[in-house]
């Protein structure tokens, strides 16, 4: 099984991006399925059903979300309808949507999909490694394919979730902090993992923002509207390769630029 995802979709810009260079990937062959993470793809901040249906018009099977997946009021009865977008399954009970799903490959094959949201420096949610055990052993006994996107902040509570879900996932991807990682690589028991994927968006902001609204929030420490930086783009990725078992075989971390 061959996957491609793509890191935190960051506003218009960002969908732009994934827009010029996802036709051209899809049609090469080289992927039987494209995930991307779209907490960001409104905005900056959260989804809609307008982002989403760009995703899904881009070639895009499955969208993972985060920190921001609740801030736009309209994404609540997205959450209850479409099967293709996930969110933390560590939000408390009662919280609209699933953290995981199962989704069928054109093979017939299915891949396993698992959300889950970081603690430190984020929200108090459930615990996510109570979660993704319970997810995880869910999930593993419909398919031997699981990938997790963990978005999370701090760099200590990702390398503990990949060595976790060592032997249990896939593959495990870290998102949220923008910034691609030069870490990737198969742990142990052949769990592929990256600390971050990067980011979909602009490259002149920073994390994808203005660079001045955020050079004056750090100078001031007065309250900053954020907006999405505009300039030159890049679509920062993941290729991975899974062996029939469910292990990964090939990491590979992927950055086009465009103009």
């Amino acid at each position: 099984m061959r996957l491609l995802f793509l890191g935190d979709v960051v506003g218009k810009p960002g969908r732009r991006a994934i827009r010029s260079v996802l036709p051209a990937l899809r049609e090469s062959g080289r992927y039987d399925a494209v995930i991307a993470n779209g907490e960001n793809a409104a905005g900056g901040f959260g989804l809609t059903p307008t982002a989403a249906a760009e995703f899904w018009q881009a070639g895009i099977d499955l969208i993972t979300l985060g920190n921001h997946t609740f801030a736009n009021r309209e994404i609540g009865p997205l959450l209850e309808t479409e099967s293709r977008i996930v969110r933390p399954a560590n939000y408390p009970a009662g919280a609209p949507g699933c953290g995981s799903r199962l989704l069928t490959l054109g093979d017939g094959s299915c891949l396993g999909v698992l959300n889950l949201l970081g603690r430190v420096f984020l929200e108090p949610l459930d615990d996510p490694f109570v979660a993704a055990e319970r997810e995880c052993a869910a999930l593993r006994a419909q398919t031997p394919y699981l990938l997790v996107d963990f978005h999370a902040e701090a760099t200590s509570e990702k390398l503990a979730m990949g060595w976790f879900l060592d032997g249990q996932a896939s593959a495990v991807v870290g998102t949220h902090t923008h910034v691609q990682t030069a870490d990737e690589r198969i742990l142990p028991r052949g769990t592929g993992y990256i600390t971050d994927v990067g980011m979909c968006g602009p490259t002149d902001g920073i994390l994808g923002v203005d660079r001045e609204l955020i050079l004056r929030k750090f100078r001031t420490q007065l309250p900053v509207r954020f907006e999405v930086a505009d300039g030159p783009l890049s679509v920062n990725a993941l290729a991975l390769e899974f062996n029939t078992d469910g292990r990964t075989t090939r990491i590979e971390r992927i950055r086009i630029d465009l103009v």
